[in-house]
């Protein structure tokens, strides 16, 4: 048996291990990194479905590009490439017409859709975008997601809250204090008037994190659609080699990475994290990494108190609110679909051109009704949806247009294509319910994405890959619900409640060790966003002292904060 010593020591290379791993080792810390995969990235995975093709079976669109994360860490010196697609996100509008499509048995709609939208429809993130211009936005964004929780107990009236502070000061024309209290829904009932953009904008919402009928979750419900916004792109290669430009970065600084090194144990002697045990099954055998100043937790919090850290260190009552902790969300049922040539939606050649192709369309978009239709199924009724096409409306995401490196010349890939279903533990048929339908869910798929688009036949189609939120679950046992936004982003787990308030800082129970995973603040999607927040807690422990290349949120509260916290 050999032990080993390090200042931190993190459980868990996912992206928000390996980011953190690379501001404390960029800090000058001796890190260490132990990850019970083959390899780190998380939900940042690549899958090569075959010899050429590769697909993202997790997250697929860079939501992090406001993130202080790019420039404080230097990324693009470790190989960090984007791509950008030649529309706003390539989602929404495009050069003027609207990606998401009625039904091609309702050609009125159908027609409407691919045709002009009139301005005044676009109150929705496209329009606050441009409204706001790329430096407001990420301000903007940077409030919501990059900035720490306020420190638990204290006070501030919900519109000084640092997002609504930024809407304020660069929209005051747009500003009500009924913003407030607002869902996304009832944002767009009052400033949208074309249902299509309605739908679209609902299932964006959705599928992006903060569902939008969530009362008092309007700007977090805009804020993940902005941050798709902000981007415009994707990694150059897919979403992995974002997490391979984080790893050089960590391992440049001098950071150590362990694969194949499940951690059994979280050692805790007199109240105090000091060290991890590794599981009987680590390729390292036996042994014991130490760490002088903290361990950090990038597993879930279930998984970090009632697996690692055991009863025994703590109260009766905080552990049955970890029990209690609903990690619930929507789970993605993953569809990818090589085909030799792109879809022409309702037969038509000029639909959407290759060389303005969008990223992602939803389709169709005739009803809201069906969009809380499918809500429903996955969430109350705990299904999946009604199959019908004509009941049935899908996410239909394409990147080779875009990036020549996802597959061979002469073929594309149609990925993902999203449809909800519920988290496994949830479903009513058991936690297989969806992979026993596997084969009539796909088949509904493949039929809907026919009618929109005719060419989409078997004689276009050359192989179909699936992946649902139980493979999602074994693929990756960090997804929590199936997928990388499986976490409630509504108003009771947001901010400094989430998961709970006393764990909101990221602080613990247990002297020195801290939390940096999916379960905190803001929770989901790949921002180094939980990183970047974690790094003022550990400055403020003096556990890290970072150089002149750091610069803190503006909003960041320190310690237990002041008696009010008032608008800056």
């Amino acid at each position: 048996m050999r032990d080993e010593r390090f200042d931190v020591v993190i459980v868990g290379g996912g992206h928000n291990g390996t980011t953190i791993a690379a501001y404390l080792a960029k800090c000058g810390l001796s890190t260490c990194i132990l990850e019970a995969r083959p390899e780190c990235g998380g939900g940042q995975e690549n899958t090569e479905v075959r010899p050429g093709f590769r697909i993202d079976p997790h997250a697929t669109y860079l939501y992090g590009g406001a993130a202080p994360g790019f420039d404080q860490l230097e990324l693009w010196k470790y190989g960090m490439r984007m791509v950008y697609y030649p529309s706003m996100a390539g989602i929404a509008t495009l050069d003027g017409q609207a990606a998401n499509l009625g039904s091609r048995w309702r050609p009125d709609i159908g027609e409407e859709s691919i045709g002009r939208v009139s301005p005044g429809d676009l109150a929705g993130p496209g329009r606050i975008f441009d409204q706001l211009g790329e430096a407001a936005t990420r301000e903007l964004l940077r409030a919501l997601f990059w900035t720490p929780p306020y420190p638990e107990g204290t006070e501030v009236d919900p519109v000084d809250m640092p997002w609504w502070q930024v809407f304020r000061k660069h929209l005051p024309n747009l500003w009500s204090e009924e913003l407030v209290s607002m869902s996304y829904l009832d944002f767009l009932d009052n400033f949208v008037q074309w249902e299509p953009l309605k739908v679209l904008d609902a299932f964006a919402a959705w599928y992006c994190g903060a569902h939008p009928a969530w009362d008092g979750m309007l700007m977090q419900s805009i804020g993940g659609m902005l941050l798709l916004t902000y981007a415009s792109g994707a990694p150059r290669g897919g979403m992995h080699t974002y997490a391979h430009a984080i790893i050089r970065c960590a391992l440049a600084h001098g950071a150590r990475i362990l694969t194949n090194a499940p951690v059994g144990e979280i050692i805790v002697r007199d109240g105090r994290a000091v060290g991890v045990r590794l599981a009987e099954d680590a390729a390292f055998g036996e042994k014991t990494i130490w760490a002088d100043k903290a361990v950090i937790s990038g597993v879930d919090v279930q998984q970090t108190f009632l697996r690692l850290i055991g009863r025994s260190h703590l109260d009766p009552s905080f552990v049955q609110r970890v029990s209690d902790i609903s990690l619930k969300g929507g789970s993605l049922f993953v569809m990818s679909v090589i085909c030799r040539e792109l879809p022409r939606y309702h037969g038509r050649e000029d639909a959407f051109p290759e060389e303005i192709y969008p990223s992602c369309v939803v389709a169709p978009a005739d009803s809201l009704e069906w969009f809380r239709d499918q809500t429903r199924e996955a969430y109350s009724h705990r299904r999946p949806p009604k199959m019908a096409p004509e009941q049935l409306t899908m996410m239909i995401c394409t990147h080779d247009p875009y990036d020549s490196t996802r597959c061979p010349d002469g073929y594309h890939v149609l990925s993902p294509i999203y449809l909800e279903m519920p988290p496994p533990e949830y479903d009513v048929t058991g936690p297989e319910g969806v992979n026993r339908q596997k084969s009539e869910i796909t088949s509904g798929a493949l039929a809907l994405l026919e009618r929109l688009a005719p060419n989409m036949t078997g004689a276009n189609i050359v192989d179909v890959f699936v992946n649902t939120p139980q493979d999602s679950e074994f693929r990756n046992a960090g997804m929590v619900g199936g997928n990388w936004y499986g976490v409630r982003h509504s108003e009771d787990q947001w901010f400094a409640n989430r998961p709970i308030p006393e764990l909101g800082r990221y602080r613990t129970p247990i002297e020195g060790l801290y939390l940096c995973n999916q379960t905190s603040h803001p929770g989901g999607l790949c921002l180094m966003a939980v990183p970047y927040n974690l790094m003022h807690v550990l400055i403020e422990d003096g556990i890290a002292e970072p150089g002149g290349w750091w610069y803190p949120s503006p909003y960041y509260v320190p310690g237990g904060g002041p008696a009010r916290v008032e608008a800056v």
